[in-house]
């Protein structure tokens, strides 16, 4: 096994891709009581369109498929539930789906075998007939229905409609009522089949174990299968341009919400290297919290005029076809708060960035960093995630050092742009 190793956080990754393409990584946390695996697959709710390995022809499947295998994996032929036998052994279990992957997983004290037992059967035993997909469409339909009266989703899926033109990260991740009409048992195994090959799918393992004894424990529960070729996945080309400047809805809610949203294509983002992908991730991460942050002036002067509730979530997501910045959360007056953080953002341009600031700031998020390592949950689905965009997770940790002020100025300069910002409110 390859071993990496982070002296900054004293922590060691053991990794080793298997003869059937399937990554493995563990990470040894001596003494920890909890312990935790992950399975994911690099399958999300963006890959509608894609060739088959083998293949020539183009498939194209509806919206809501990835999320809709989630959903049934857990249904074995035995009419047994593994999520049911998962809470029974006392594990806390789940699973979920994003734009880019799918993961299953379980984090427990006690019964960590037993449990590896039952998620490595499931996920490699699917299960689908005719009347098991057609009890699901009710059930996923509930959720979607659920979901189109939740303000938080609403609020965040209105902020991607109105970035984005044709990208499918614009529609929601359960597709809708319509679209997973459309789906039957060939799809799903035909989805299936093609991303759940090990050769598109990472294990994650944090725990108190021996890393070469793990690995052992994982290759003996392995469904024989061969690596299959690379999956074309084609996704729809993206204008640069937003769609719409604002948008809004009107729910039952105490206080409106609001995101804000600033669209970053990624161009030839083949091209672009892991590190430049982590410096920049950082940067933006550097320059929300001296704009918005809770200890910026602008997120004091809001707060004691009542103008915001709390400090707003700052993120900045991407994977392969798209990126974009995420500012969320309750405001009384969203379009005021919108107003003074894109002044903020052009007096931030006009006088440069503060070194003061900035290397608090920077001592701040890498102390953000270092945490995430105390928790088996953190790691473990911080390292999957980071895998399938082709990043190691410690590389933060070591990138964060080479970060300037000038290297800030100009990613302040490249995506802050005011013309690529939008905004989406949900109010009663």
């Amino acid at each position: 096994m390859q071993i990496i190793e982070n002296l900054k956080v004293k922590e060691k990754l053991y990794i080793e891709k298997l003869e059937n393409g399937l990554t493995v990584m563990i990470i040894p946390k001596p003494g920890s009581e909890k312990k935790y695996m992950i399975w994911g697959t690099n399958y999300g709710s963006n890959d509608n369109k894609f060739i088959v390995p083998g293949e020539e022809e183009i498939t194209e499947v509806p919206n809501g498929v990835a999320h809709f295998l989630e959903h049934k994996l857990f249904e074995q032929e035995n009419g047994s539930n593994s999520l049911d036998v998962l809470t029974a052994l006392g594990v806390n279990a789940n699973a979920y789906t994003t734009n880019d992957h799918t993961a299953y997983l379980f984090e427990c004290t006690d019964n960590f075998y037993e449990a590896m037992d039952e998620l490595m059967d499931y996920v490699q035993h699917p299960y689908f007939t005719n009347e098991n997909v057609e009890k699901e469409k009710g059930i996923i339909g509930q959720e979607i229905r659920m979901y189109d009266d939740y303000p938080d989703w609403r609020v965040y899926l209105n902020v991607m409609q109105a970035m984005y033109h044709e990208n499918p990260i614009k529609i929601d991740i359960t597709g809708t009522i319509e679209t997973i009409e459309k789906i039957d048992k060939e799809i799903l195994y035909k989805c299936y089949k093609t991303f759940y090959n090990p050769s598109n799918m990472a294990i994650v393992i944090a725990g108190d174990f021996k890393p070469e004894d793990m690995l052992e424990e994982v290759k003996k529960r392995l469904v024989d299968k061969k690596t299959s070729g690379e999956i074309k996945r084609i996704y729809p080309k993206e204008e640069e341009k937003i769609v719409q400047k604002e948008i809004e809805q009107t729910l039952e809610v105490s206080q409106p919400l609001f995101i804000i949203g600033i669209k970053d294509i990624r161009k030839e983002c083949a091209l672009e290297s892991k590190n430049e992908i982590v410096k920049k991730h950082i940067s933006i991460e550097i320059l929300l919290n001296l704009l918005l942050g809770k200890s910026s002036e602008l997120y004091k002067k809001l707060y004691q005029e009542g103008i915001i509730y709390g400090s707003p979530s700052l993120d900045y997501e991407f994977g392969k076809n798209y990126a974009h910045v995420i500012i969320a959360g309750q405001s009384k007056e969203p379009k005021t708060l919108y107003k003074e953080f894109k002044q903020k953002v052009k007096e931030l341009k006009e006088k440069g960035i503060n070194e003061q600031d900035f290397n608090r700031m920077k001592k701040m998020i890498y102390g953000g960093y270092v945490k995430e390592y105390n928790e088996v949950q953190d790691i473990a689905r911080m390292f999957l995630a980071d895998y399938f965009k082709g990043i190691n997770s410690f590389d933060y940790l070591e990138e964060i050092e080479g970060i300037n002020v000038e290297y800030l100025n100009q990613v302040l300069n490249d995506v802050f742009k005011e013309d690529k910002m939008v905004i989406s409110i949900v109010k009663n």
